[in-house]
């Protein structure tokens, strides 16, 4: 082996994306026009750290734009040279994030987006795209789109495009947006021969046709970006799931090159004055913008027992919480209080920077500035600043009264349960029972495969069926996977790396013992109740039209006309979001309709084509074989009724509005195909219930961190994958099923779990044996045992949560939860307002 190599087993490939050069297209005027920026160039104008620290201004007169223009699909969705003829997914959220951004800081700004599809396909998009579109001054217009000039003297832009009622207009803007696309890595052709894979027609990594991760290279796995264009939320699960895949590989050595952290001895300070350091955090502009950080600092100064304070950019950056774990030897600290975001995701981290300085990390506190100050009085800087020294001070109080707690370790049971025995449970279940443990696989139906058993073909054209026989025949040959069909979850209890879970099934009762849980119970389709669903056999949903397909039907095949409806209960009132794979199952079944019949009059009634990635292809596929799209307002839906066409034949009369052509269309009918919604599994609720899961507000099952957690319950030990999480599709449902993987096996391959130091404890003396606190523990942690003094409650620390719930009830405040103490908290209400300013009020009142 030469200097430098590395002998490895398995490699994972997340080469990253690159933004489109939009000098490569001259209409574009990037670089000629002083006021022509990308979508990059705007969020560096956003960032803090950018050109103007945060302020949006124009490069030709430093003064803020009060009228902004977003051109979409720079770059994408274009078969020209020098373009891309895939949708690169991300830009019209993203655009949508810089219009919310830019009304923050002017909310007098007027902006317009000029798009072709407004592509919101993701969990929330819909409603992220609702809010943007809501906004004051902002207007969303569908038009191709020109920029012609600029003008000499000021320096604005002009934008010529087309309009339904005035034909084509030019108008002109103080600043004009490139949203442009992602191209692969520029080195993409470099890695690929240089590990030995290959490249797809896109310049991107040639994957697997059904597993994304998977490249023609055995151990050569592919996450993120390299994949096609990607969000976040895909990219981290993509990334834990390659992973997942490698543990397949090399299992044999795990945890064999593991080195155990050292943490300095800890030092004890519970006898010492307390010596608080405040550090408050810009967040880049998130806190900044908005809340005087310069100001708040030297305010810090003079709280009392607060020794130092200063600003970090990012308080989460490794660099900042070196610095933080420096101050605190250097200073003596012995509280710390971060000023900034949420604890729910970066506490663990700062109290980690605690450690690293010798310092228990229970003497951390953290001052939400950020949800509690900032982002909600984004439009009142100067009570914004003075809320957020008041929440400095309060959490100063209260960091005085801390005190030093100690975790302990769980034993953690090796076994994995999966609820769910559709592609998703099933991928999940193979790949922790390829890494040594056992799985109990949980099936509601008598068969596995889920909704993928009425699949047939995917858009790529894999053959489902065979492909779901395969893996359900090594499900059940894998001597670690035991599996319960037609069986119901009758109970949950436990916690983190001990789970008890009751499943009834043919085999009788079991109550099975496992560390982990996966939840992959899949979805529903909504069943239409319009458009004569149910009423008349010729209108059908989309997987029924699939199933007519596969089975060659003659009256489907043979039907001289057919029209899909696309939104059919979703992207309303009652289902406020886009099921995402409805678009691309439709082209897909007229892509098969053509092939069988290419005389068939095709027609896709649709609101937006949400083709992303690259299934754009297939959809200017469908529309070159003359598959007629024709887009409809909600407002103006299209109508279903019984009719004859003029050859006599009894059809389906549609009619529709076109509003190109601006004139209502009549439409002949052998077939109505409804694109129908996928909705929350019919047990979603009460699965959430027993395992003490969250759901989001449609109905899925709702995940720890959108971005930064997509496969993780809040519940610790529980893990989500598949449909059950949101509608998507099947290389995406195995990407985030691997990933769900890898994550519940970063626990399953630990001897311990650490649990937490902040519990609830009983007062003895207090405690008068009510039942209150036993009634409301929702984790069956508290329970009476028999003393001198008679029957006292207990707390047993392995199972409680630290939710609080029990000493809120208890009426002689017997039950106190550590790090939440009366002391505690008494303090911040004290310190909130002074007494001065209570006698003032009071005075004022009785005057």
């Amino acid at each position: 082996m030469e200097k430098g190599e590395v002998n490895v087993g398995a490699i994972i490939l997340s080469a990253g994306l690159e933004p489109f050069d939009p000098k490569v297209r001259e209409e574009y005027r990037y670089g000629e026009f002083q006021n022509v920026l990308t979508s990059m160039d705007f969020e560096r104008l956003l960032s803090s750290t950018g050109a103007y620290a945060g302020e949006i201004l124009r490069a030709s007169d430093l003064k803020h734009p009060k009228k902004l223009a977003w051109i979409q699909c720079v770059g994408s969705r274009q078969v020209i040279e020098g373009g891309n003829s895939y949708c690169s997914a991300v830009c019209c959220t993203y655009t949508q994030k810089q219009v919310i951004l830019t009304k923050d800081h002017h909310p007098e700004s007027e902006c317009t987006i000029f798009h072709n599809d407004v592509r919101s396909y993701g969990k929330d998009f819909e409603r992220y795209y609702q809010r943007t579109e809501n906004l004051p001054g902002v207007r969303f217009f569908r038009s191709y789109t020109s920029i012609v000039r600029e003008d000499p003297v000021t320096k604005n832009v002009f934008v010529r495009y087309s309009t339904p009622d005035d034909g084509v207009k030019e108008e002109e803007f103080d600043m004009v947006v490139l949203s442009i696309g992602l191209n692969p890595p520029k080195n993409a052709l470099e890695i690929a021969k240089k590990y030995g894979i290959e490249l797809s027609d896109h310049g991107f990594a040639k994957v697997n046709e059904i597993n994304p991760m998977v490249t023609k290279r055995p151990g050569i796995f592919v996450s993120g970006g390299f994949q096609g264009p990607v969000d976040i939320p895909e990219s981290v699960f993509s990334a834990s799931g390659a992973g997942s895949q490698i543990g397949e590989i090399l299992d044999y050595r795990r945890g064999k090159l593991t080195k155990e952290r050292i943490y300095p001895e800890e030092r004890d300070v519970s006898g010492e004055e307390p010596r608080i350091g405040v550090f408050v955090c810009h967040c880049g502009a998130n806190i900044s913008s908005v809340v005087g950080i310069p100001d708040t600092v030297e305010y810090c100064k003079t709280l009392p027992n607060v020794v130092h304070a200063q600003n970090q950019l990012f308080s989460c950056a490794t660099n900042s919480a070196r610095e933080i774990t420096d101050m605190i030897k250097e200073k003596g600290l012995n509280r710390v209080i971060v000023a900034g975001c949420s604890p729910r995701t970066l506490e663990p981290l700062f109290r980690d920077t605690l450690r690293e300085a010798g310092i228990n990390q229970y003497y951390y506190e953290m001052a939400n500035i950020r949800e509690h100050c900032s982002w909600v009085h984004s439009k009142e800087k100067e009570e914004a600043t003075e809320k957020a020294k008041d929440i400095i001070r309060m959490s100063a109080a209260r960091a005085c009264h801390l005190a030093p707690l100690q975790e302990f370790d769980l034993p953690v049971d090796k076994r994995a349960l999966v609820v769910g025995g559709g592609i998703a449970g099933m991928t999940s279940a193979l790949s922790i029972a390829n890494q040594g443990h056992e799985v109990y696989l949980v099936e509601k139906d008598k068969d596995l495969g889920g909704i993928a058993r009425r699949i047939h073909t995917t858009l790529e054209g894999l053959d489902v069926q065979a492909y779901l026989g395969d893996l359900t025949g090594k499900i059940y040959k894998h001597p670690s996977i035991h599996v319960y069909t037609d069986a119901t979850i009758t109970a949950a209890t436990g916690y983190i790396g001990n789970f008890v879970t009751t499943v009834k099934s043919d085999r009788g009762v079991t109550a099975i013992k496992h560390g982990a849980a996966v939840l992959a119970i899949g979805a529903d389709v909504y069943t239409p109740t319009e458009y004569l669903y149910g009423q008349d056999d010729r209108v059908m949903t989309h997987l029924e039209l699939e199933g007519k397909i596969a089975e060659g039907d003659e009256k489907v095949i043979n039907a001289q006309s057919l029209v899909m409806i696309q939104c059919v209960g979703c992207r309303n009132e009652e289902r406020n979001y886009c099921s995402r794979i409805c678009c691309s199952e439709s082209v897909k079944n007229a892509l098969l309709l053509k092939e069988k019949n290419p005389k068939m009059d095709i027609y896709i009634l649709f609101r937006d084509v949400r083709t992303y990635g690259f299934r754009e292809d297939f959809y200017r596929e469908a529309a070159s074989k003359d598959v007629r799209f024709i887009r409809y307002e909600p407002e103006d839906a299209p109508v279903v009724e019984p009719g004859k066409a003029e050859d006599g034949r009894s059809v389906l009369k549609v009619m529709a509005t076109d509003f190109i052509l601006g004139k209502k269309l009549e439409l002949d009918a052998d077939v109505v195909a409804l694109a129908a919604a996928v909705i929350p599994a019919a047990a979603t609720k009460e699965i959430a219930g027993l395992f003490k899961v969250t759901l989001s507000p449609d109905g899925f099952f709702k995940e720890a961190h959108v971005k930064l957690r997509p496969v993780e319950f809040a519940t610790d030990g529980v893990y989500l994958c598949g449909l059950a999480h949101y509608p998507k599709f099947m290389q995406e449902t195995i990407n985030q099923s691997y990933g769900a993987a890898g994550r519940a096996l970063t626990l399953l391959s630990n001897e311990t779990v650490v649990a937490s130091g902040s519990v609830c404890e009983v007062d003895e003396n207090k405690c008068v044996s009510c039942g209150a606190c036993i009634t409301v523990c929702n984790y069956g942690a508290i329970e009476f045992y028999d003393t001198p003094q008679g029957r006292k409650a207990k707390v047993n620390p392995v199972l409680c949560k630290g939710d609080g719930l029990c000493n809120t009830v208890c009426a002689t405040s017997a039950i106190s939860l550590k790090h939440f103490t009366d002391e505690e908290l008494l303090s911040e209400i004290d310190a909130a307002v002074s007494d001065e300013e209570i006698m003032k009020q009071i005075d004022a009142a009785v005057g």
